[in-house]
């Protein structure tokens, strides 16, 4: 008899086979057997709870396979222990189980650890709290007092409210509703469960779009409405109005009944997104993010599994949300670097969003002003439709682009801001405008030596120099963390005074320019600063407000945020990350400036933005200065195929670390000596990595490269499957397609 099931409905195991298949979130290749008790019916993707040795676990009742490397060995089943209860949580549906295993055969990681990313908040799948309210009841308490009269008119309109705001409101301890509870004057009453989200209105507000924004929505929502998966590009200027544009797709899939995810690199600073799509949609989405608490977190997944939640606007682990019903994936700022996890699975959230998006039959958009390499490439060919928007929102234009030649025009000694950079300011401000001084390098300085013997300040664990944070009066490591007051004498000869910093970082450049404009208003805007994303949030307000005269920030403000007044944009550094030998250097250093100096001129006042070079005649710089990207990219793109470096090749970094440098650099040479021979794939290594030393761990990398059509993923796994293992405490770390070679 066939099975008539719907393809998207889990297969119940047979009552007689007593025997499932679960796999755990731990860094095991395969799934354990476990037995089903009596009277309790599993099926696939139902999340359970099972014993792990003296443990209990959260895991996933999972296919079985014919693949030996999930599948557990055959066990009597009398010696199985048995699954200790089911959540009553919605199972994993078929899509998500195949997107699970989909990024750990790509990246070569145990299907366990990926599992732990979509299991990762257990609270989720607890019993909710019940909430209580209380209201006023026709009895009124024999002992009266001017506490108990406030709580009383409080509560006369007959609305039931929480404890706390009823508190709150008549302005007495919650200790006074309790006696009065105790008294039945007031009365206890059930509240429904506090939603995840409020439902977005798709109608709520509907912009007037430009021409070239109309036709790209309605390809969008054409999409949307084919429910089959599409991938796009929506590759538009700064301020062209890329977000308002994907907000009709995001519209036609609320009226379709399905979700959306939108992912961004940085959620926790990007209040002015969130305000936006309350404007068009009347709600805020559902944030999932580092900062969200975990009892919002559990609401957010509860409701993303039900189906309750429309739109969840999330960092990259957004991705693994068990969303009942995904429509539509927009990654927006898709070319930052912030999506690409580099601890643990090491996935990149951008093209893992356009596998997910093929296993949903939904519809993936990519947005940015500055495609990454592999996007403008899988656009030019085709696997990608583009949707350009050439002109800004506004009516305004893009910002006018010059160099200021650090050789001939540069500052006096001691200083950082160019003589005309700072005429410029100056004529800015007067007229009312707003300035950005652009330096990615937080702190105040990037190295601290004395000048008596030349010491330099190193991190004690880290191959780093200890950056000066005078505003902490501290020294710190960027790759550790490690943190020291800074000394008074040198560590190495003990002169006293004799430690100076040497190169600027953002706090320096904010000395300087108080001292240039005094009168001025400035704000720094660092990552590293205390008072965490309130205080940023805050301070982006102000700037918004015009509550600010110079800004000057780290990459932080390239982020996609939106400053009114802005006119002025003077990057101090434009060749800073033009010095090391990353393979896309160019690439980061041209979409870091792009995106810095589109902050400029978004509204009345016309934008201009000055780089201050060494290399004015650097590809990178003169395809800025020209505002000719596609020359940038024609160049980038043939230097990448002449070079056979990434998208026209592939590359798999291992990294080898261990506390004991000789032991290390002995399993790298192990595993390059036993890796398996074919003209396809070339291993390069082992050599120390760019940073030998992080957190006290010596480390040695090999790189394997083959062309872009082989199976890289395969060759590493049974590359690892015939290496020596690791002992001790040495590690190995697997990246395909790594972003950073450092």
């Amino acid at each position: 008899m066939p099975d008539t099931r719907p393809a998207d409905s889990p297969a119940l195991f047979p009552s007689h086979a007593r025997v499932v298949d679960v796999l755990l979130p731990v860094a095991v290749g395969s799934a354990y057997s476990y037995r089903v008790p009596e009277g309790m019916e599993v099926a696939v993707g139902d999340i359970v709870v099972v014993p792990l040795g003296t443990r209990h676990m959260l895991g996933c009742v999972w296919p079985r396979t014919e693949d030996s490397r999930e599948s557990p060995k055959p066990v009597d089943p009398a010696r199985l222990k048995p699954i200790q209860r089911k959540y009553d949580v919605a199972p994993l549906r078929p899509a998500m189980i195949a997107f699970i295993r989909w990024i750990a055969d790509y990246t070569v990681t145990p299907p366990g650890m990926v599992l732990r990313l979509a299991l990762r908040h257990d609270e989720s799948a607890g019993i909710a709290r019940e909430r209580t309210g209380v209201r006023l009841t026709e009895r009124r308490p024999e002992r009266r007092t001017s506490a108990r009269e406030k709580v009383i008119a409080a509560l006369l309109d007959g609305f039931v409210r929480s404890k706390s705001d009823a508190a709150r409101e008549a302005g007495v301890s919650p200790s006074v509703v309790d006696g009065l509870v105790d008294d039945g004057v007031l009365e206890t009453v059930v509240l429904p469960p506090e939603p995840a989200a409020e439902a977005p209105d798709p109608d709520h507000s509907r912009p007037e779009l430009l021409p070239a924004q109309a036709e790209a929505a309605a390809r969008l929502v054409a999409a949307v409405k084919a429910r089959a998966f599409q991938p796009f590009l929506i590759d538009g200027v700064t301020g062209s109005g890329k977000t308002e544009t994907y907000f009709e797709a995001v519209a036609e899939a609320i009226r379709q009944g399905r979700q959306t995810l939108i992912l961004m690199p940085e959620i926790t600073l990007t209040q002015a997104f969130l305000d936006r799509f309350a404007r068009r949609f009347g709600v805020r989405p559902a944030e999932w993010h580092s900062a969200v608490s975990t009892k919002r977190r559990g609401r957010v997944f509860k409701g993303v599994a039900s189906g309750e939640v429309r739109v969840v606007a999330g960092a990259r682990s957004a991705l693994f949300l068990p969303f009942a019903d995904l429509g539509l994936i927009l990654v927006d700022e898709e070319h930052d670097n912030a999506y690409k996890q580099e601890d643990g699975v090491h996935y990149h959230a951008r093209d893992m969003a356009v596998v997910r998006a093929r296993l949903e039959a939904a519809t993936v958009a990519l947005v940015s002003a500055t495609p990454s390499i592999e996007t403008e490439v899988n656009a030019r060919r085709g696997r990608y439709t583009r949707l350009a928007l050439p002109e800004r929102f506004a009516g305004t234009k893009v910002p006018r682009l010059e160099p200021i030649d650090l050789r001939r025009e540069g500052p006096p000694r001691g200083q950082w801001i160019a003589p005309r950079l700072a005429q410029e300011m100056e004529r800015t401000i007067e007229a009312g405008g707003q300035a950005l001084l652009f330096l990615n390098r937080r702190g105040y300085a990037p190295l601290t030596l004395c000048r008596a013997c030349g010491h330099r300040i190193k991190c004690p664990s880290c191959s780093s120099w200890l950056v000066e944070h005078r505003f902490r009066r501290r020294l710190e490591c960027h790759q550790c963390g490690y943190a020291t007051p800074v000394p008074t004498e040198c560590p190495n000869c003990h002169e006293p005074n004799s430690l100076i910093p040497c190169g600027p970082g953002v706090e320096r450049l904010h000395e300087e320019a108080a001292k240039l404009m005094p009168e001025a208003r400035l704000q720094v805007l660092s990552s590293d600063l205390a008072g965490g994303v309130e205080r940023l949030r805050a301070e982006l307000k102000a700037i918004e407000d015009g509550e600010v005269d110079i800004i000057i920030g780290t990459q932080l403000v390239a982020k996609g945020h939106n400053f009114p007044g802005l006119a002025l944009v003077g990057v101090i550094d434009a060749d800073v990350g033009l010095g090391h030998g990353d393979p896309r250097a160019a690439e980061r250093t041209f979409q870091l400036l792009h995106q810095v100096a589109g902050r400029a001129g978004r509204h009345e006042m016309e934008g201009r933005a000055f780089l201050q070079t060494y290399m004015p005649e650097h590809p990178v710089m003169q395809a800025l200065v020209a505002g000719d990207r596609d020359a940038f990219y024609d160049r980038e793109i043939s230097v990448r195929e002449e070079a056979h470096l990434p998208p026209f090749a592939r590359f798999a970094a291992l990294i080898v670390s261990g506390t004991d440098p000789h032991a290390a650099q002995a399993h790298a040479r192990a595993l390059a000596a036993c890796s398996p021979f074919t003209g396809e794939v070339r291993v390069l290594g082992p050599a120390e990595a760019p940073l030998a030393l992080v957190r006290g761990r010596h480390r040695y990398r090999l790189l394997a490269r083959s062309a872009r059509q082989f199976d890289l993923s395969a060759y590493v796994r049974a590359w690892m499957a015939g290496a020596p293992r690791a002992t001790g405490n040495l590690r190995v770390e697997i990246d395909i397609d790594p972003q950073s070679f450092l």
